[in-house]
């Protein structure tokens, strides 16, 4: 995808120990892989800890970081929501979303680059492919996890493994295309829901292995509130998925719902070599 503009959204709440890491060390991956033609947003919900602030800073210090900022906490998925539409409103051609918290590894952002060149609409960053994993994690919650994704798969009907990952590059047309506003979903059901949407669409998925580690630093925001949500909500998608058309992508066209993520059409990828140094 040589030339395309590219903007990675960063919703945080409560990442002032994370951020001012964070930022250089996603430039500095985007400005080897994507000179020139790379924009980072944060998109801040009025962290009480500072967060905001620290993000105005690096603005100052940093000509292609911008920062967004949200009146209060509203959910991981508005706020996705709204940095997709603000990345769309300026020009952003493919568009790529992370944790603020260190849990994806920065050194992946060319990875996922280069796998958005291979054809793919929607490239995922996946902890359940082969080469994929998680460190740091319990058994527990490597196990809620793990069942949660394959949940959502069998309740959708859809061949992609790590449907609740964070770690992701869409281009523009499949944003384009999932009808944003109608996106109902809020914390971590928005990244099935979104995955859901491009699938129905007709878009293609490529997932890559990727080491998911848990935050160093700061606290985590999952809590059985959130993942008990997908146990109410995913069956809920499926239903609605009955009801509301969704525009398809060319070349796929007609009526009836038959998505092209279904079972074992999903496709991954193997760990591209990384570069010494």
């Amino acid at each position: 995808m040589p030339g395309r503009p590219v903007c990675l959204v960063l919703p945080t709440y409560n990442e002032a120990e994370n951020l001012e890491l964070l930022v250089p060390a996603v430039l500095a991956e985007l400005e080897r892989a994507a000179p020139g033609r790379h924009r980072v947003l944060v998109v801040d919900d009025d962290s009480p800890d500072g967060t905001g602030e620290i993000a105005d800073r690096l603005a100052a210090a940093h000509a292609a970081v911008e920062v967004l900022h949200r009146p209060g906490k509203d959910g991981l998925g508005r706020a996705y929501l709204d940095g997709f539409a603000d990345a769309l409103a300026h020009g952003a051609e493919l568009v790529l979303q992370m944790d603020a918290d260190f849990s994806h590894d920065p050194a992946d952002l060319g990875r996922l680059l280069a796998a958005s060149e291979t054809g793919a609409e929607v490239v995922l960053g996946s902890r359940y492919v082969p080469g994929g994993g998680v460190s740091d994690w319990g058994r527990g919650r490597r196990l809620v996890s793990a069942l949660g994704s394959i949940y959502a798969r069998l309740v959708l009907g859809l061949g992609v493994h790590d449907l609740t990952g964070g770690f992701k590059a869409i281009r523009r047309e499949v944003l384009e295309a999932v009808e944003l506003p109608e996106l109902r979903a809020q914390g971590y059901v928005f990244q099935i829901e979104l995955t859901y949407r491009a699938c129905r669409a007709g878009f293609r998925v490529l997932e890559i292995p990727i080491t998911f580690r848990d935050r160093a630093r700061g606290e985590s925001k999952m809590v059985p509130r959130i993942a008990l949500e997908a146990v109410w909500l995913v069956p809920l998608l499926r239903l609605a998925a009955r009801r509301d058309a969704v525009r398809p992508a060319p070349p796929q066209t007609g009526g009836e719902f038959s998505p092209v993520c279904s079972e074992g059409e999903a496709t991954s990828a193997a760990p591209a070599p990384r570069a010494e140094g």
